[in-house]
């Protein structure tokens, strides 16, 4: 019989189309192992939402590996620089000669998986990565001067242009091995989490509620995505970031997914379904960009001349933002939904995010550490483009005079305050129209404050902040 084969799984949470799991099923009877660095996850920002999700995921993985007599081992560590050591302990103790996983690609992850090849090979045994979570490796696409992209647009062509049927190709399921005399680990309980997690009902974990999102999504909404995308009121958005996040669905099922809709186009088609496409390929853009450019995670910003904007110490202006009591219905509407739920539409990420970053001039790291604190779907690479985007530094930046008014957005993206009303009872009992700027002679004795900046006078300042950078 051959030597056992030891699979690393981290946020790749499934049995369907994973390349490392696929790999090692064709060398040998499988092992996975799952390392969890609670303390390391949570010194880099991680909160308690996507931690329990992420265990509600391995919890689920165990269960389909089960199915398949793939036993699972779990290891506490503090810190990543343990993984070696412990990867290596588990290979000797088993006799196995080899270690698969699937590549991430912030630093801290690259340094890691580094760290472990090169200590498999010191031990004269294997360490393989796979790139898995994205079509293109990092480096696969480059401009012309051979660099990496800093803006989407060209980057999305080169994506579509290049990309071939084999990049597509689902990986096979392995079938069930022989029933090992190893068992699977019990499942650890752990120290408790940092704060109680959201309700979880609307967060099952794993691959059968993923797919089945997915094809709820093709089915009632894909095509209507890119018309209904932006208003928070409706369901119009796949809801699939926090399975991806953690593969317990792969971009490749989404996009086989897509082809089997489309006519077997990803770029030309149903406009609403291409619209969606186009989401999934800047998710990999950003990890791209993480790999490429390891500035932004050593929180920098990806326009460097942009570190020395005179950012505010406002940490009153902060807690106002984080506790949605700013006085601009839409922000506060929309912070009070991260909160309650994990989760934030991505209009209203942008919304909050220039919020923060032009109106009260509060550097973009606070408000990026405050998501990844609450999102179940926390993910760096997205996370930090999406807030270097907002703030005018990062790649593809909104220019710096792109300034959101918080309350045009509200009135045309929840035209008759739906989504105010949800999340801000207190003026639910106004007229719909007056929900996005309450006139303070009908909120009576009703506690919402008044708009803690003006927008003119906050988008003037905003603007001789940026300006001030050309002229020092």
């Amino acid at each position: 019989m051959s030597s056992p084969v030891l699979v690393w799984f981290r946020s790749d949470l499934r049995i369907h189309d994973n390349t490392a799991l696929a790999t090692a099923a064709r060398e040998g009877p499988v092992i996975g192992v799952f390392l969890r660095c609670r303390r390391h996850w949570q010194g880099h920002g991680l909160g308690a939402n996507k931690l329990a999700f992420w265990s509600r995921g391995v919890t689920a993985l165990q269960a389909s590996l089960e199915g398949l007599n793939i036993p699972l081992l779990h290891r506490d560590l503090d810190d990543f620089s343990e993984a070696p050591g412990a990867l290596l302990a588990i290979a000797h103790e088993l006799g196995a000669g080899s270690l698969h996983f699937n590549h991430e690609y912030p630093l801290d992850e690259v340094n890691r998986d580094r760290a472990v090849a090169s200590a498999f090979a010191t031990a004269g045994l294997s360490a393989r990565g796979h790139h898995d979570g994205v079509a293109f490796a990092p480096g696969e696409l480059l401009t012309g001067k051979g660099d990496f992209y800093a803006v989407f647009t060209p980057f999305s062509k080169a994506w579509h242009r290049q990309l071939s049927a084999d990049r597509l190709a689902l990986r096979d399921t392995p079938a069930a091995q022989s029933l090992m005399s190893i068992p699977s680990d019990p499942l650890p309980e752990g120290p408790p989490l940092q704060a109680p997690p959201i309700d979880e009902s609307f967060w099952p974990a794993g691959e059968a509620p993923a797919a089945d999102r997915l094809a709820r999504f093709l089915r009632f909404r894909g095509r209507h995505y890119k018309r209904q995308r932006d208003f928070p009121a409706i369901r119009g958005t796949s809801e699939l970031s926090p399975y991806l996040a953690l593969g317990m669905i792969s971009h490749r099922q989404c996009l086989q997914a897509v082809l089997a809709e489309n006519d077997g186009s990803l770029a030309e088609g149903d406009a609403g379904l291409t619209a969606w496409v186009s989401e999934l390929v800047w998710r990999e853009f950003y990890q791209h960009v993480a790999f490429g450019f390891p500035r932004v995670c050593r929180h920098r910003a990806f326009q460097v001349a942009t570190e020395r904007l005179p950012w505010r110490n406002d940490d009153a202006g902060f807690a106002a933002w984080c506790e949605g009591r700013t006085g601009y219905p839409i922000v506060d509407a929309a912070m009070r939904q991260l909160v309650a739920t994990g989760w934030m539409h991505n209009r209203l990420r942008m919304v909050t995010a220039m919020f923060l970053t032009k109106h009260l001039l509060i550097d973009w790291r606070r408000g990026e550490a405050f998501f990844l604190r609450h999102l179940v779907d926390g993910e760096f690479a997205a996370n930090n483009g999406g807030w270097q985007w907002a703030a005018s530094t990062g790649t593809d930046a909104a220019p710096y005079f792109r300034i959101f008014n918080p309350t045009t957005q509200s009135q045309r993206f929840d035209p008759e305050g739906t989504f105010l009303a949800e999340w801000l009872p207190e003026l639910a009992d106004l007229p719909p129209k007056a929900r996005h700027a309450p006139p303070r002679d009908l909120l009576g004795g009703v506690d919402y404050p008044p708009p803690i900046v003006d927008h003119k006078a906050a988008r003037a300042r905003a603007l001789d902040a940026f300006k001030s950078l050309t002229t020092d």
